[in-house]
């Protein structure tokens, strides 16, 4: 399956009724809020280093000079059953708390076998098979988490995850990933970059 390149033109806002959708670009470079503290390709190719990013909503302007750019949008949740929702709704915690000085960019490319599979078969290898929400939601609220998606916006990833945390709740986001990349949802995944960030 062929991917292209992180692109730099404007996506399109696809809210539906009752929902708002958030656009995100996440631009590295040589200046941002976010000073990058770790950049590394845990599956596939790296991306170029960076020493800042910088993470702009609902923007379609092009930054100059970026090492990268990296787009997305939120949507609705593809798996989550309506008791998954109402728990993950109760305890997510807003993002740009104060004190969540520390973040996380987490792009991942899933395998064509994967987007291959029916969506039910998907939802059990996901959740019942590797337990991602549930695992998920013992560390809500400590560590707050938004979704974007970029496999139908020409983007080299299909999905860009974005946590923020507080110092003292770093060990406790190290073990979240951990223990999700050694799940069998995660035999699927083709390409991974963890960025760590600080501000």
């Amino acid at each position: 399956m062929r991917r292209v390149q992180a692109t730099t033109g404007p996506i399109t806002d696809r809210g539906t009724k009752g929902s708002r959708t958030v656009q995100a670009a996440f631009v590295a470079g040589a200046t941002g809020k976010w000073k990058v503290e770790r950049l590394e390709a845990i599956r596939g190719p790296p991306l170029a280093k960076a020493s800042h990013l910088e993470v702009s909503l609902g923007l379609k302007t092009t930054p100059q000079h970026a090492a990268w750019i990296l787009r997305g949008i939120t949507s609705h949740e593809r798996y989550a059953t309506r008791s998954e929702h109402d728990r993950l709704a109760a305890v997510q915690p807003p993002l740009e708390r104060a004190g969540a000085t520390g973040a996380a960019l987490i792009p991942i490319a899933k395998s064509a076998e994967w987007w291959e599979l029916p969506q039910d078969e998907r939802r059990a290898i996901l959740e019942e098979d590797s337990h991602h929400i549930a695992i998920g939601l013992e560390y809500l609220p400590a560590i707050a988490r938004r979704l974007y998606h970029c496999r139908d916006l020409g983007q080299p990833f299909d999905f860009l995850t974005w946590f923020e945390y507080s110092p003292s709740d770093a060990a406790s986001f190290e073990q979240l990933v951990t223990r999700l990349r050694r799940t069998r949802e995660w035999e699927y995944v083709e390409r991974e970059i963890d960025i760590r960030l600080a501000r």
